[in-house]
């Protein structure tokens, strides 16, 4: 079944050009046909992130979608140890690596499903514990010194804690 969009997330890449939120939301879809019981965490920052994992914690996270002035990434946050056959990881980081997509046409390129698979591998025992499926949605405003966090499951509400505001290690 498919699982729609986030309204916050949708209201977040409105701040984007159209052809860049309609490539992370396509990307999205790809991420979730793969693996349907991912759980999701949107930020936004400078730019927006989608980050999906089997929990809310970031040494569960398997990959990331951020965007950018004309194209998205598809970034692994251990990339570096993935294997790249195709070449197509960039990054000289200690761990993450991504994969640029500037048009729709990179999202068919047949190994993209494969690098997600793999990076999903990577996590072991996380994996077989299976996802939540839930969204969860932090904002960080200005500078970043307190995240807002709604998560579409009504919880009773948490004091949001401290974030760093970078979209590739939302939690520093």
């Amino acid at each position: 079944m498919r699982r729609p969009p986030h309204p916050q997330l949708i209201g977040f890449l409105e701040a984007v050009d159209r052809p860049v939120a309609d490539l992370a939301l396509a990307l999205r879809e790809i991420i979730l046909e793969e693996v349907p019981d991912a759980s999701e965490s949107i930020y936004r920052v400078y730019t927006v992130a989608i980050w999906f994992g089997f929990t809310e914690k970031m040494k569960d996270m398997f990959c990331y979608i951020a965007t950018n002035a004309k194209h998205i990434n598809l970034g692994f946050p251990r990339g570096a140890t993935l294997p790249d056959p195709n070449r197509v990881l960039e990054g000289d980081g200690k761990a993450m690596r991504h994969i640029k997509f500037a048009t729709p046409e990179d999202l068919d390129r047949p190994f993209v499903r494969r690098y997600i698979r793999t990076s999903i591998e990577q996590l072991g025992d996380a994996v077989s514990a299976g996802g939540s499926g839930k969204t969860v949605v932090k904002s960080a405003q200005g500078s970043g010194a307190r995240a807002a966090k709604d998560s579409v499951a009504k919880r009773p509400a948490k004091r949001p804690r401290p974030q760093a505001a970078s979209p590739i290690n939302p939690l520093g």
